[in-house]
């Protein structure tokens, strides 16, 4: 017996030798800067392994017994710049991934939204643009069309800094989506050019725009694209305390603006929160326009949660509110000019529950449950004119699979019941309206060593149902497919190719609006027989990235057949003065190009430029109406240690190719520059930026906007800002 026992452990302490020899291991450390501030902390994932550890208090992580292989490790902390590597495992080697981030300068960012796992920009099939916390906080804005605007292929529409709404490659409205980790946040922005989006940029951790075939996991109405704020509670747990403190000032508004917010982990278990809020004054235009008037904001966000991480499992649940007021500018070429302005309120309950590590065909699962109440009221000269309401319950379940073979992926459903409604004096539907949306999805991926490819489908189910009996219910469903394939070309070198067919339903407001609509200064008419759109896109990408190089050309081109839009009839309603316009369906294209280049020229000087265009026309070779301008910038970073300095010149060129009533814009050139310096210790960093925007004060104005003529650009401003982040 003792002679077995002796066998048996034997035999099994050769069975751990020989797995481990059969294996690798990885380690390394993570250091900030010039200076290498060691950082405690950071989650270091092994991308394709979905194994995380976090870096001790020296900064250095380990990962033991990994299968040979090729992988992506990332390292990510909250308000740096996300890092990648790609390293190959043997058995029985080590691998030294060392990893310095930053908060400005040349970096990898990472995107969790587009293919719903994580992976470098860089490797994506997707076109993504991502912002993180220090980016979006040297921009801080209410509007989050002003947060991302002059992203490559992104522009803004508004009627003042309150409302700004992101426009891509030169969709709006319902085609693009804004969510929140994942999920709609259930406003109403998308119907009119003076509403906003609920989401308090101040406290997310980054912004990402997806554009191209991605977008069909998130359903129809992201046709034109998806903006995801990302909230980064979703990620796991951590021991003890992180959080951040910010305080910004502007000179032109009078902007002032606090945010702060914690988290706290113990164990298991994570807890967090977060508030601010933000001010403007009335803003000044450029040259010699003077003050807009009426074109203050006031701002304020809090948010709380808390979740359980176990090693296969988490559960989590957020509550937010949101309340935004902003006023809308004031025509000066009226006598009596009407004072309006808008409150908005939002509160949100999301809960999430998620497995991991199944040993079975789907190795994951996260589940998502949204409870969103929303509601602005439009008010003139003091008055409530009109509340609009949105409640909508949303869920979605994304299941990923177990990898097999070279196939990897992800399939799941989402869905949502929503109630609309208006009551007063622009109630341009007569009585509330029902809707119910379900679809299904899937996004596969089989991966060699230098070619992927990518193929999905969305099956989906939309459902109208007004309880005016005047009123035609509608149903629609339809079906979205995309494919793409990625190259490796050479060394840091790829080639990316996509084909998609997208399809979108109607929205409530082309069915069913009838009467004046002060957001886009029109008499609407609805048009209840409209037909689903249908979209067959190609997306062509080259990309290159090395030390020295970081460079991505795309081009693009939509063909629409039964486009929605406005056209004006040529006749102007009394009672309101506006022109009238109906809904119409026709075919449309959509031709552009995004260039993009980061070069770094010395040690610390960086070359930075920039190029977008798009042209967007109906078969008989109108143009549509409101289409972004083309625009070209070249700018430099010179930093040193924790130093940097960014000047940039934008210039936007001349828009004359307008619709139907709208008038040409004029182009124009801006001159800015941003600067920052950071002190960074072992539990804390020290950001201080100065972000001068508009230097030569020039009159420019916003083609996109509904009321350009009233409301330029603002001018010169100067925007000082300091946060604090400690881990």
């Amino acid at each position: 017996m003792k002679r077995t026992v002796i066998f048996l452990l034997l035999l099994i302490s050769a069975s751990v030798a020989s797995y481990a020899q059969n294996t690798g291991k990885v380690s390394g450390t993570v250091n900030y800067g010039d200076d290498n501030t060691v950082l405690h902390d950071v989650s270091v994932q092994i991308v394709e392994l979905k194994l995380k550890v976090s870096t001790d208090s020296v900064g250095h992580f380990e990962f033991a017994n990994v299968p040979p292989g090729q992988y992506t490790v990332t390292a990510h902390q909250e308000g740096f710049g996300d890092a990648s590597q790609k390293i190959t495992v043997t058995a029985g080697a080590a691998v030294t991934s060392d990893f310095r981030l930053q908060l400005a300068g040349l970096k990898e960012n990472v995107t969790v939204t587009a293919t719903g796992t994580e992976q470098s920009t860089f490797e994506s099939i997707a076109t993504v643009n991502t912002l993180d916390s220090t980016q979006i906080l040297s921009r801080a804005a209410v509007g989050l069309g002003d947060v991302l605007d002059n992203q490559s292929g992104v522009s803004k529409r508004s009627s003042g800094p309150g409302n700004s709404r992101p426009v891509i490659r030169g969709f709006d409205g319902d085609r693009v989506m804004v969510s929140t980790d994942g999920v709609s946040v259930g406003s109403l922005a998308s119907q009119s050019g003076d509403h906003s989006e609920p989401v308090d940029t101040l406290s997310v951790e980054r912004i990402e725009v997806v554009k191209g075939p991605a977008t069909l996991l998130y359903g129809s109405n992201a046709i034109g694209g998806v903006v995801n704020a990302i909230s980064g509670h979703d990620e796991g747990s951590h021991p003890g305390v992180r959080g951040y403190f910010s305080a910004i000032g502007g000179t032109n508004s009078d902007q002032a603006a606090v945010s702060a917010g914690v988290e706290y982990g113990i164990k298991n278990w994570l807890f967090w929160g977060s508030g601010g809020g933000q001010r403007t004054s009335d803003y000044r235009a450029g040259g010699n326009f003077g003050t807009v008037q009426n074109t203050f904001t006031r701002n304020a966000t809090g948010d709380a949660g808390g979740g359980y991480f176990a090693k296969h499992w988490f559960a989590n649940a957020n509550y937010t509110q949101y309340q935004n007021r902003f006023g809308i500018p004031l025509d000066f070429r009226e006598t009596d000019p009407e004072d309006r302005s808008i409150s908005t309120h939002r509160k949100d309950v999301k809960f999430n529950i998620g497995f991991n590590d199944l040993d079975a065909f789907v190795s994951s699962a996260k589940f998502t449950f949204d409870i969103s109440r929303y509601m602005h009221q439009e008010i003139a000269d003091g008055a409530v004119g009109t509340t609009f309401r949105n409640d909508v319950n949303s869920y979605r379940g994304v299941f990923d699979q177990r990898k097999y073979g070279k196939l990897t992926g992800r399939f799941g459903f989402d869905g949502y019941g929503r109630d609309y409604s208006t009551v007063g004096l622009e109630t341009l539907i007569d009585g509330p309206v029902s809707q119910k949306a379900f679809s299904v999805f899937a996004l596969e991926e089989v991966k060699w060593e230098r070619v992927s490819l990518q193929f999905g489908a969305r099956v989906e189910n939309n459902s109208y149902k007004p309880t005016n009996t005047n009123l035609v219910a509608r149903d629609f469903i339809g079906f979205s497919g995309a494919v793409g394939a990625r190259f490796d070309l050479w060394k840091g070198g790829a080639f990316v190719a996509n084909y998609s067919h997208s399809y979108r339903a109607p929205a409530i407001e082309e069915l069913y609006n009838h009467g004046p609509h002060d957001g886009t200064l029109t008499f609407e008419i609805g048009n209840p027989v409209l037909k689903p759109e249908t979209n067959d896109g190609i997306d062509i990408s080259l990309r290159q990235q090395s030390k020295r190089v970081k460079a991505e050309a795309n081009f693009y081109y939509y063909d629409l057949q039964d486009y929605v839009f406005l056209a004006p009839t040529g006749l102007t309603d009394v009672g309101s003065g506006f022109p009238i316009a109906k809904y119409l369906q026709g075919h449309t294209r959509f031709t552009g190009t995004e260039l993009n280049l980061d070069y770094t020229a010395a040690t610390f000087l960086n070359v930075l430029a920039g190029f977008d265009y798009v042209n967007a026309q109906l078969a008989d070779g109108t143009p549509l109406p409101r289409i972004a301008p083309m625009r070209g910038r070249v700018g430099l970073d010179a930093h040193y240690k924790n130093f940097s300095v960014r000047p940039e010149f934008q210039v936007v060129a001349d828009q004359d190719r307008v619709f139907v009533n709208e008038t040409p814009t004029a182009g124009h050139g801006v001159l800015n520059v941003n600067g920052s310096y950071v002190i960074p210790s072992k539990h804390a960093a020290h950001i201080f930026s100065v972000n001068a925007n508009n230097l030569t004060d020039r009159l420019y104005y916003n083609h996109i906007s509904f009321i350009k003529d009233i409301s330029p650009e603002i001018g010169r401003n100067v925007r000082f800002s300091y946060t604090v982040r400690f881990f």
